[in-house]
C-alpha cells in the first residue's frame, strides 16, 4: 500500500488528534501551521496542501487548482460555495478527484434547530421569555390564547438536502401539510415537490416558510420583496440556510408591515450581525448567533464521518455526501 500525505487544516482536541493520527496509521498527517476551531474560518494557500493526496478541512481554491496529486478532499462544513465554481470543478474533473463535505454531520442539529424555532413560536415562547426576563408581568389574559398548534398547518422547505430530509422526519408526528422546493423534481420525494421555477406557488399557501438554501449560484437574495409578498400573510419564516438568500432590508419591511407575522434567523449577513443593525430591531424577529448546526459532539461526528469516507476511499466505495 501507498503511503499516503494526509493535509488538515481543523483543530480539534487533543484526544480527537490523536484519535484521528492513530486511524490514519501508517498513512502521513501533515497539520497546517494555520489550525482553525470553527469551521467557517477560512486558510490562505498553503504549500503542503498543494502536495497531498487528500486534504481534509477548509482548503484554499488555489491549492486545489494547483494540486499535484490531490484525490480527495472533505470539507469540515455543509457548505461548499467557495469550490463551487468552474476553475475548481475543472481542475478536480481532470485529476479524477472527489469532493465531499460534512452535510450529514449538521442534518440532526439543524433540523431540531428549526424543530424548536417552530415549537417556539407555535407556543408563544419569545414574549413570555422576553416578559419574564424583564417585566415580570402575569400575562395569562394576553399570552393565553396566542399559541397555535403546528397540526394542520402548511410548511414549505426551500431546498432538500440531509437537513431538510431531517426535518420531514422529525415534523411526520405534528400532522402538517409539508412540501418543498428543489432544484428539479425528482418523482420520489416523500412529500409533495416544487421546481425551483414554482417557488411563487409553493410560497403562497404555507404558513411556515423554512430557509435551508446555502450560497450558491442563483440564491443570492432569492428571498425579496417580491417573494415576501407573495407568501400567505402572517407566515412565519426562517433561515438556517445562508444570509445573503435573503435581502434582509424586504425582510425587514415585511415584518414592519405585518405581512410576515414573524422570522427566525440562524444565518444572517454580516456575521457577527452588528449591534445597531436593523433587524435586531424589527418586530418578532429573534436571532440565534449561527449556531443551529452545533452541539457537543459536533466535531468527534465530524472526525468519525471523515473516518467512514476514508476507509471507503481505500476500498474503492461510494463516498458518502458527494459533491464532484
Amino acid at each position: 500500500m501507498n503511503t499516503l500525505k494526509i493535509w488538515c487544516n481543523a483543530k480539534f482536541s487533543d484526544a480527537l488528534t490523536s484519535e484521528l493520527t492513530q486511524a490514519l496509521a501508517p498513512h502521513q498527517l501533515i497539520w497546517s501551521s494555520s489550525l482553525h476551531k470553527s469551521n467557517l474560518a477560512t486558510s490562505g494557500p498553503d504549500p503542503d496542501a498543494r502536495s497531498a493526496d487528500i486534504i481534509y478541512g477548509q482548503p484554499h481554491p488555489e491549492d486545489l487548482i494547483h494540486s499535484t496529486s490531490l484525490k480527495w478532499i472533505h470539507l469540515t462544513t455543509a457548505g461548499y460555495t467557495r469550490f463551487d465554481n468552474d476553475a475548481v470543478r475543472n481542475a478536480l474533473k481532470a485529476r479524477g478527484a472527489m469532493l465531499t463535505n460534512s452535510s450529514s454531520v449538521f442534518a440532526d442539529p439543524c433540523a431540531e434547530h428549526i424543530l424548536a424555532f417552530m415549537l417556539c413560536g407555535a407556543r408563544a415562547l419569545p414574549p413570555a421569555i422576553v416578559n419574564d426576563a424583564n417585566e415580570h408581568k402575569w400575562l395569562f389574559s394576553e399570552l393565553r390564547s396566542a399559541p397555535r398548534l403546528l397540526r394542520g398547518q402548511s410548511a414549505v422547505l426551500v431546498g432538500f438536502g440531509a437537513i431538510a430530509r431531517r426535518l420531514i422526519e422529525l415534523i411526520a408526528p405534528f400532522e402538517m401539510n409539508l412540501a418543498t422546493v428543489r432544484r428539479s423534481v425528482h418523482g420520489d420525494e416523500p412529500i409533495r415537490t416544487f421546481a425551483s421555477s414554482q417557488i411563487d406557488e409553493a410560497l403562497a399557501y404555507a404558513d411556515h416558510v423554512i430557509n435551508i438554501l446555502p450560497a450558491a449560484q442563483g440564491t443570492n437574495a432569492i428571498f425579496n420583496a417580491q417573494r415576501f409578498a407573495r407568501m400567505k400573510r402572517g407566515a412565519i419564516f426562517y433561515n438556517v440556510g445562508r444570509g445573503d438568500t435573503v435581502d434582509q432590508d424586504a425582510l425587514c419591511d415585511s415584518l414592519e408591515s405585518g405581512h410576515i407575522a414573524g422570522a427566525f434567523l440562524d444565518v444572517t449577513t454580516p456575521e457577527p450581525l452588528p449591534p445597531d443593525h436593523r433587524l435586531w430591531k424589527v418586530p418578532n424577529c429573534w436571532i440565534t448567533p449561527h449556531i443551529a448546526g452545533g452541539h457537543r459532539e459536533e466535531m468527534r461526528v465530524n472526525v468519525e464521518q471523515f473516518l467512514e469516507n476514508f476507509r471507503r476511499f481505500m476500498k474503492g466505495g461510494h463516498l458518502r455526501d458527494r459533491v464532484v
